[in-house]
């Protein structure tokens, strides 16, 4: 492992710092960790060598497929999907042929319960005073998503964590497990 792990509640920071920790030799990093993300690329610049892909704007829903696509093309490297839950949502489907080829894709999902990123872009386009249906519709609650569970129901075994610790653990753990797997991060 290419650093040192933390082990504390669960914030941007800490994660950068343990995937830095994880990312095993030779892996193929897929983000689209979008609004938790954006600082985890320079954390890994002293992780074991790897190669990170990731979308340069505009789409959402890309890193499932990404990182289907990358285990399909590259067999004999380990892929990890950081993969936001509103992104999720657009192609989550992603889960079900890595199961069915058994994908060596290990998927840490950031639940926020919410389209954060869109928020974002609806406040970087000067919105103000956005209506309550409006935001209804950037919200992934009522009810509450359960990722692990629809990963199971797609024939990927997962884990939900919520402390630094417990994140360590499952990564290393989805790294270390032949074919697809998928920790959900709760950062709400």
């Amino acid at each position: 492992m290419g650093g040192t792990l933390e082990s504390s509640r669960i914030e941007a920071a800490t994660i950068a710092q343990s995937l830095g920790a994880l990312i095993p030799e030779n892996a193929i990093v897929v983000d689209e960790g979008v609004s938790t993300g954006r600082g985890f690329f320079p954390a890994t610049k002293n992780s074991h060598s790897h190669t990170w892909l990731q979308n340069m704007g505009g789409s959402i829903g890309i890193g499932m497929p990404m990182a289907t696509g990358a285990a399909v093309a590259c067999p004999d490297r380990p892929v990890l999907n950081l993969e936001a839950d509103g992104s999720a949502m657009y192609t989550i489907q992603a889960l079900w042929t890595q199961a069915r080829e058994n994908l060596n894709v290990t998927t840490v999902l950031f639940n926020n319960r919410s389209y954060a990123i869109l928020r974002s872009e609806l406040a970087n386009v000067g919105a103000q005073n956005v209506g309550r249906k409006a935001l209804d519709m950037l919200d992934l609650s009522r009810p509450n998503l359960d990722f692990v569970m629809l990963a199971r129901g797609m024939g990927v075994a997962g884990e939900r964590v919520e402390t630094t610790e417990e994140f360590n653990t499952a990564v290393a753990r989805g790294l270390s497990t032949p074919g697809p797997y998928l920790v959900e991060v709760m950062l709400v």
